[in-house]
């Protein structure tokens, strides 16, 4: 295989509209008014932007990478609270936090939510934050917080956000009536990434939740017992799992970090009645869900969808993260210099890796 030459100062790569990548040298951008620019220090490869590229979600010349840890190389007027050579973790979606969709908790339904404030975006040598960005979600990151740690500052505040989106505090500790007689039982569909960065994160809020992943590959199902699971299994025990953990009753809580109708259906089936069902992850087109309603209906069980993050759910993972409450950093199984995207890309889709880290080349 030829190796790809090295990118250029002020080199991206980019998606070259038919599934793959191709390098780019552009200028590097200067920052207006209340802007930031990062020169990147690493960049976490995500499954949204494996789900974009494959699918084609995204015009030609889009430079995705939202998971971004960088040194502040320049700063626009009026910033204030940041200077050059501080390292920053910040997401690439902020809310108005004004409109009614705001003002509601649906920050991320707001219409200017999904602009994308990185530009232009994290696989990239250098990066501009933009100014609401930078004003409300940029994050100083402490020197005993490592870059590995921080970079997952993003995906964790989206697990957070489904997390108390099934209301997990409430079953472990109710604020009326008596205690549960037994923990919670949640179960994770998928031992990937995502999967094993639910675990991580449950167990460091929960640490008396019984916990199950369900993942057909042995080597992800030893780490996450490594990782704190009370059982890791192949998915077609998961239900017998879940059923000796919650002493025949069944999870609390399933959350789909699979995607499709395969994987609610597997969620459903592993719920009690009353239980609730998280949808994480893409479901790649076209999928139309299909159970029976009825059933459904009198098990008055639940489906929750969960996207992105707010900016409580950031400020609480960046808290948790100084504090040392979760390292996410084990998840880190592979850096490569941002010349070698595609690699990391087929190391992902082939389930060699868990979270690859990009890099600027030349970059130890």
């Amino acid at each position: 295989m030829t190796t790809p030459p090295p990118p250029l100062p002020g080199s991206v790569a980019a998606c070259d509209g038919r599934g793959g990548i191709r390098l780019e040298s552009r200028p590097v951008p200067r920052p207006g008014p209340g802007e930031m620019l990062l020169a990147l220090r690493c960049a976490g490869l995500c499954g949204t932007d494996l789900f974009k590229i494959r699918q084609g979600t995204v015009a030609a010349g889009t430079v995705l990478g939202h998971e971004v840890v960088g040194t502040v190389a320049a700063l626009g007027s009026g910033v204030a609270g940041f200077a050059p050579g501080d390292r920053v973790v910040v997401p690439h979606h902020v809310a108005c936090g004004t409109c009614a969709l705001c003002r509601r908790g649906g920050e991320t339904l707001c219409p200017v939510f999904r602009e994308n404030l990185l530009t232009p975006g994290g696989f990239a040598g250098h990066l501009l934050v933009g100014e609401r960005a930078v004003r409300s979600a940029a994050f100083g990151v402490p020197d005993h917080v490592t870059d590995e740690a921080a970079v997952f500052l993003e995906p964790a505040a989206c697990v957070l956000r489904g997390i108390r989106h099934a209301r997990l505090a409430e079953m472990v500790a109710p604020a009326e009536g008596p205690p549960q007689p037994s923990p919670p039982v949640a179960v994770i569909l998928g031992g990937g990434g995502m999967g094993l960065l639910h675990l991580v994160l449950l167990r460091a809020l929960f640490p008396a939740l019984r916990l199950v992943v369900s993942e057909p590959l042995e080597e992800r199902r030893t780490l996450a017992l490594r990782l704190g699971a009370g059982r890791a299994v192949p998915p077609v025990e998961a239900e017998a799992a879940a059923r000796e953990l919650s002493e025949g009753l069944g999870a609390d809580v399933a959350f789909d970090t699979v995607g499709g109708a395969a994987a609610l259906e597997a969620g459903l089936a592993l719920t009690r009645e009353g239980g609730t069902v998280v949808l994480f992850a893409h479901a790649l087109p076209p999928q139309s869900a299909a159970f029976d309603l009825n059933t459904f209906f009198k098990a008055e069980r639940k489906i929750l969808a969960t996207y992105s993050s707010g900016l409580s759910e950031q400020r609480e993972v960046f808290r948790m993260l100084c504090a040392h409450r979760f390292d996410p950093s084990p998840l880190v199984t592979h850096r490569l210099p941002l010349s070698r995207l595609g690699e990391a890309i087929a190391l992902a889709e082939g389930r060699q890796a868990l979270k690859v880290l990009l890099t600027p080349d030349g970059r130890a």
